[in-house]
Formats: structure tokens, sequence, C-alpha cells
């Protein structure tokens, strides 16, 4: 076998390992929430499942209300999703805050809301089923994360089932 056709090979299949190796530390530092402690923010539910949705139907969206319980201001810090499928807008003071999108890709804009103790939120949550094409089809499981200023961390989840 000749020589230069091995190493060649050699250097493609190290590079694929290296990619993979890469690819999943990326993955792994986008879908950490800071500081793993507790939202002083609370949700009625933190999960919404949005069943069965066709992709010829286009763009789905459900609305959260978050709030602060606490007896003290709660800073949002920062708002992201799992995938690039999902944004997230927060209702802020002043209006809609937002698209905040899935880390690492492109600009994502800090929230710096301030939610005053006894007070609350909306997030909106929008999944879009055409983002990933043909290959999108199936279970679905995505995550919008919301971190304050303090470390505290809350997740909120939606899930579907794709068709076609």
């Amino acid at each position: 076998m000749n020589k230069k056709v091995v190493v060649i090979g050699a250097v493609i299949v190290l590079g694929f390992i290296g990619l993979m190796w890469w690819g999943r530390n990326v993955q792994t530092a986008g879908n950490s929430t800071d500081s793993g402690a507790v939202s002083l923010l609370s949700v009625p539910e933190k999960l919404y499942d949005f069943g069965t949705i066709s992709m010829k139907d286009g763009v789905v969206e459900h609305m959260f209300r978050i709030a602060n319980a606490s007896g003290k201001d709660i800073e949002i810090k920062r708002v992201y999703t799992s995938c690039m499928c999902t944004s997230a807008y927060l209702e802020g003071a002043d209006g809609e805050l937002g698209p905040f999108g899935m880390e690492g890709m492109g600009y994502l804009p800090p929230a710096n809301e301030v939610i005053k103790a006894g007070g609350s939120r909306d997030v909106k949550v929008v999944f879009d089923p055409n983002a990933h094409g043909p290959a999108g089809v199936g279970a679905i499981d995505r995550f919008v994360y919301l971190t304050d200023v303090s470390g505290g961390a809350l997740e909120l989840e939606i899930r579907a089932m794709v068709t076609p």
C-alpha cells in the first residue's frame, strides 16, 4: 500500500476524531446553566407539551408565566435556548426583549431585566418545526434557560411530536 495514502487516511481519521471531541465539549459547555443554583423565580408549569404538530402548519408558541415570590428584586442576566429551532422572548418593563436563541450561534443579547419582588413576567417560547428540514420529524424536547445575577437558574421545557 502506498505510504502517502496511509498517512492521508490517518490524518483524515484523526481530524474526524478531533472534530467529534471538540463538538462534544462545545455542546456540554452550551448546555450549562451558570452555577447550577436553583433560581428564586417560580413557574406554575416548567413543561409544556404541544402534542402532535405538523411541519406544514409552521411555527408554534407557548407563554410561560414566571413569578418572583421572594422578598427581593431579581435581575435576569441571560436567556438562551438549547437549539437553534427554538427562540425565547422575555416580556420586559419596556416591551418585549429578544429574540434569545442558542448560545454559540451568533450574538446573544443580555437580558438584564429586573423582576420586582412579588412581580411576574411572561416568557414566550417559539418553536419552528421546519428548522431542521425533513430530518426534523419525530419527538422533540427543547429547553429555555433563564439565569439571574446571583447564579440561580430556571429551566423551561417544551415537547412535541413533529410530523411532515
